[in-house]
């Protein structure tokens, strides 16, 4: 449990904004007082709606230059789409770049992105055989010299990353069910999930999580008004009220969209911090809070992002962090 007031971060969209819009947002992020960013990592986004998936090491690289901020990603697969080794050179870069302030997020992914080079799907426990495999071939790389790995999923020959950090990036490991809870607990640095959940923390915690950080992340939609609001949020993200697996199995943006139909207004309203109102979003933050984690991501869906930034400055983050 954290025994102080978590750090406030914004969480940065790839699936939904520009480079140059993603850039800006984390300007206006340290600006309003925000300690942290979260970006997301997709070759996809979630539907059509959504309409953006830049590549994320790009804009980490674009966001060094631009901000002090820590970045995490929230997360990143290195089992399908891009091979471990490949991610261990870029979160390395990363970390030089960002001297020191980056954290690898990592998970065992979803189809609607990793699909896309006609590898099968595995079911969950494979997945994260797979994880922990990765996991061990990015920490043998950021050891430095030249390197050979072969194992049960990846091989790795004479691999040398020449530009490293003076301390490798921490990898946190994202989870939800009890597998890959407990993997975090057991072979990452840290521990990120999207729900308010104490009993994820604590399972991570007695799984060898002990006191590492634990991250989470949320989002909102502020508006002036909470009708539009809940509209925005049903066009663009309704998909982040899909039930159980359908999020990790679904493979394409279209089937998505479809599942997305069952998703109402009312569902929308009823579990998500919509419009003008302090109180709401409040609320919402601190049941992440009472729960125990070290560390609050926040996202903005829509296009208000000014008025959310002045808003949390002035309005949501002093109570938060008064509390």
């Amino acid at each position: 449990m954290a025994s102080k007031p978590p750090k406030i971060g914004y969480f940065l969209a790839c699936e939904e904004f520009t480079p140059a819009q993603l850039i800006e947002q984390a300007k206006m992020a340290e600006a309003a007082g925000f300690e942290a960013l979260w970006i997301s990592d997709h070759f996809h986004p979630w539907n059509d709606e959504q309409g953006q998936s830049p590549f994320v090491w790009a804009v980490i690289g674009a966001l060094s230059q631009v901000t002090s901020l820590p970045v995490t990603t929230a997360v990143t697969c290195p089992t399908f789409r891009i091979h471990p080794a490949i991610i261990a050179q870029a979160a390395a870069t990363a970390q030089v770049m960002l001297e020191g302030r980056f954290r690898l997020g990592v998970g065992s992914g979803e189809a609607l992105n990793e699909h896309i080079l006609g590898d099968p799907w595995p079911p969950a426990p494979v997945r994260l055989e797979m994880l922990e495999e990765a996991i061990q071939v990015m920490r043998l790389l950021w050891e430095g010299g030249s390197k050979s790995f072969y194992g049960k999923y990846y091989q790795v020959e004479n691999a040398r990353i020449y530009t490293l950090p003076d301390t490798p990036p921490p990898v946190y490991v994202s989870g939800f069910g009890r597998r890959s809870v407990e993997l975090a607990g057991r072979v990452g640095d840290g521990f990120l999930t999207t729900m308010p959940d104490a009993d994820a923390i604590r399972r991570f915690r007695d799984a060898g999580g002990g006191d590492k950080p634990t991250q989470a992340g949320m989002k909102v939609c502020w508006a002036p008004d909470e009708d539009q609001a809940v509209k925005t949020v049903r066009r663009l993200w309704p998909n982040e009220y899909l039930p159980g697996e359908l999020g990790q199995i679904l493979p394409t943006p279209r089937h998505v969209e479809q599942a997305s139909q069952l998703v109402t207004e009312d569902m929308i309203r009823e579990s998500t911090a919509c419009g003008p109102d302090p109180d709401r979003h409040v609320r919402t933050l601190k049941q992440y809070v009472a729960a125990g984690f070290d560390e609050v991501y926040v996202g903005q869906i829509g296009p208000e992002q000014e008025g959310f930034f002045e808003f949390y400055r002035d309005q949501v983050l002093p109570r938060v962090r008064a509390a």
